[in-house]
């Protein structure tokens, strides 16, 4: 009888093994899309997709050489628009200084820095550095572009950054822009971010890392309170959120020129 019982455990051992050998392996697209769509959960799910709008103030600072350049009380109001695929489809407006006398407003159509002088239009490579930056954005890329054709997912595996367990994903839309994030594996949120950009003075290419961190919670919506920003390994900004608010009902002269605006002509 005891042969018998173990003979029986024997066949079932056998049985079980062969089942989970005949399920195939994650494969390295299935993981990444598991990954980035657990981020999404982890930042709200229907409640981050449901955004249409957030208010972020803070201190704001820029770095040149890794010296300060400027330091500023800053609220950067966005807008998202109807996805458009390929294409930044959102409005913001960075506002400076306790009066918010001057800001920079950036649309789908161009970008204007506005003083009390007027408004006049920023350089072409400041404005495609700013729909590039935005079209790498993890956080973009959730809200306005996970659905794409041609949006592919690719998991690097796991590691450790900055004592952290980490899972790291490629994601490639389908002009070939690829951005690389670092997911934690607790609490699955982005913690960086890195792409490559072309430098047309020296023609190569430059490394553009941003760093998430402190992230809290805002009407159902998880967002990092700091943000940290490096191009080549030295930090170019750095912004530390007071306050985080969504879905305020802003108002539309946030995101477009004031009526009375004096238009100035492009800086040469």
């Amino acid at each position: 009888m005891k042969c018998k019982v173990t003979k029986k455990w024997l066949c079932l051992a056998a049985l079980f093994c062969g089942v989970s050998a005949a399920q195939p392996a994650e494969t390295h697209e299935q993981r990444g899309k598991r990954v980035v769509y657990e981020a999404l959960n982890a930042l709200g799910g229907q409640a981050f997709l449901q955004m249409q709008d957030r208010t972020e103030t803070g201190r704001a600072y820029s770095f040149y050489n890794q010296q300060i350049t400027g330091l500023s009380v800053a609220t950067i109001y966005t807008r998202y628009l109807a996805p458009v695929p390929g294409k930044v489809e959102q409005r913001e407006r960075q506002a400076f200084g306790k009066d918010k006398s001057s800001s920079t407003l950036f649309t789908e159509n161009g970008a204007w820095e506005i003083t009390f002088r007027g408004a006049r239009p920023i350089e072409d490579r400041q404005y495609e550095q700013y729909l590039d930056s935005t079209l790498h954005n993890i956080f973009y890329i959730l809200r306005q572009r996970l659905h794409e054709p041609g949006m592919q997912f690719y998991s690097q595996g796991s590691d450790i950054y900055e004592n952290q367990p980490v899972e790291i994903v490629d994601i490639t839309d389908a002009d070939g822009r690829t951005v690389t994030v670092y997911f934690n594996q607790d609490t699955k949120l982005p913690v960086k971010q890195t792409f490559k950009r072309r430098n047309e003075t020296y023609h190569d290419f430059d490394q553009e890392t941003t760093i998430f961190a402190k992230y809290r919670d805002s009407g159902g919506v998880k967002w990092p309170w700091n943000i940290h920003r490096e191009r080549n390994g030295e930090k170019i900004y750095e912004m530390y959120s007071e306050s985080v608010e969504m879905n305020k009902d802003l108002r539309d002269d946030l995101f477009s020129l004031p009526v009375n605006a004096k238009l100035l002509p492009k800086a040469k």
